[in-house]
């Protein structure tokens, strides 16, 4: 599910809490680990997102969130922030040549790139709660 979260919609906020849950706490957030990714270089994705993102010139970021119950791909498209909600039960991950990471739901996708080992911890973090979810 693709949605434009730039506002403060109180319908989209409870239709994405009711899709991937509420943000975790505080305290939840400092036993697992922290929940949010870092700047995630964009390397390709499907048309429609990939359409939102050549809309402007700059080099294409995202990042992701964790959530109970799945995670949420922030990305920027000109001023507007977007987010690819992803639950658990959803969410496919593959990793590719190197250091690329293909998250997949339905029809969307992104390919990303993780060249530190952060960032490849913090997939193994996504695959480990989606096991255990």
């Amino acid at each position: 599910m693709l949605k434009n979260i730039s506002y403060n919609n109180q319908k989209i906020i409870d239709e994405i809490n009711n899709y991937v849950g509420k943000p975790y706490t505080i305290l939840q957030r400092l036993k697992i680990g922290g929940i949010g990714s870092s700047k995630l270089i964009v390397n390709s994705a499907d048309s429609i997102i990939e359409n939102l993102l050549n809309l402007d010139n700059n080099l294409n970021y995202c990042n992701i969130e964790i959530r109970p119950k799945g995670i949420i791909i922030h990305f920027k498209s000109l001023l507007e922030i977007y987010g690819l909600i992803v639950p658990f039960y959803k969410l496919k991950i593959f990793k590719g040549k190197a250091n690329e990471y293909s998250i997949y739901i339905d029809n969307f996708f992104i390919k990303v790139n993780a060249n530190k080992k952060t960032e490849h911890d913090f997939f193994k973090k996504i695959l480990r709660l989606r096991a255990s979810n």
